[in-house]
């Protein structure tokens, strides 16, 4: 038997469906599942033992092609949109079960009734896997690393002298603007939790963020991964980040894809959220904080603020994070 699994375009969305990934692997042992995936996500499952090959999602017609080399006998589609469906009616996969959105439902042969409102996608995707005849996945996300991913974290806890206590902050997001909160409120964060706390902080970002991190570094204690990385470390990359995350003492993050690497290797997280509401990416992790202010505006689910303010995230202060990091931190030090 062969399964494709097609996976979400958005990082943190690849997370939130790890607990289905895996019931599907344990539901069919002896098939051969095929991730069918943009590229840029590819290194989420990095580490896994959950996929047999991978097809990237390219164009609709390539991807039609490979999925046929494939023989796919069950295709569950993670995203809700027509060009997924297109690609496994096209790509001859026998049974297609997904979401009933955006006009597709000829398409599928299993079309369930999406949910409209305000609910998490942890659950929706759970839906499918029970569809495809998996029991219930469960909640807990699950990543893995590799050796590589390991070995380049060594490199970087080294080069930048840490030992433990070691907080890491993720600004960036490739959601939007709307999502960032503000650097010079990461860097009162940072120098708070050195000078009063006595922790060591490690700015985390992706290539396009080299400069947002080198602004909130800077201080004693405080190191951008840009830096580590220009000083000859290893290159940033998704796997590096999940080796990061996994060692940190805790992480304080936008509502973006790394706050579900600290749920998937048990690691406590205070998430930032301003245009985003927290129902949909809701993920029942116990060691989390949400952090989101109360706005006429909000949330508006904008990439960037149409208002022009930015006031749901410039509104959070450095001070109130800080408490909600503090909690967490004494949390973990009384277990």
């Amino acid at each position: 038997m062969n399964v494709a699994v097609f996976l979400p375009g958005w990082v943190g969305d690849v997370v939130m469906a790890t607990p289905a990934i895996r019931a599907l692997r344990h539901k069919y042992p002896d098939a051969r599942l095929v991730g069918v995936m943009k590229p840029y996500v590819a290194g989420v499952l990095e580490g896994s033992p959950w996929l047999d090959a991978v097809v990237p999602l390219g164009g609709w017609l390539s991807s039609s092609w490979a999925l046929r080399k494939e023989r796919i006998d069950l295709a569950v589609l993670f995203p809700n949109s027509f060009r997924s469906a297109l690609i496994a009616w096209l790509g001859g996969c026998r049974k297609r079960i997904g979401y009933a959105r955006y006009g597709r439902s000829p398409l599928l042969s299993v079309a369930l009734p999406a949910d409209r409102a305000v609910s998490p996608v942890l659950d929706a995707y759970n839906r499918l896997a029970v569809a495809a005849g998996c029991d219930d996945p469960g909640h807990a996300l699950e990543l893995f690393t590799t050796q590589a991913d390991e070995a380049a974290a060594d490199r970087v806890w080294g080069m930048a002298g840490f030992t433990e206590g070691v907080v890491c902050l993720n600004p960036g997001a490739a959601f939007g603007a709307a999502k960032y909160w503000p650097a010079e409120h990461f860097a009162r964060l940072a120098d708070d939790l050195v000078a009063r706390h006595g922790r060591r902080v490690l700015v985390l970002c992706g290539p396009s963020e080299r400069e947002m991190a080198k602004r909130i570094a800077g201080t004693p204690g405080v190191v951008a991964l840009s830096d580590v990385e220009e000083s000859g470390g290893p290159k940033l990359s998704l796997g590096l980040t999940k080796a990061l995350v996994r060692r940190c003492e805790l992480l304080v993050t936008t509502d973006s894809g790394p706050r579900h690497f600290a749920h998937a290797f048990g690691r406590p997280v205070v998430t930032l959220f301003g245009p985003t509401h927290v129902g949909w990416t809701e993920t029942y992790h116990a060691l989390a904080v949400h952090l989101q202010k109360k706005l006429p505006c909000g949330p508006c689910q904008k990439r960037v603020c149409p208002l022009g303010h930015h006031e749901c995230m410039t509104t959070l202060s450095p001070g109130e994070v800080l408490i909600a990091a503090e909690g967490l931190l004494g949390r973990k030090a009384a277990a």
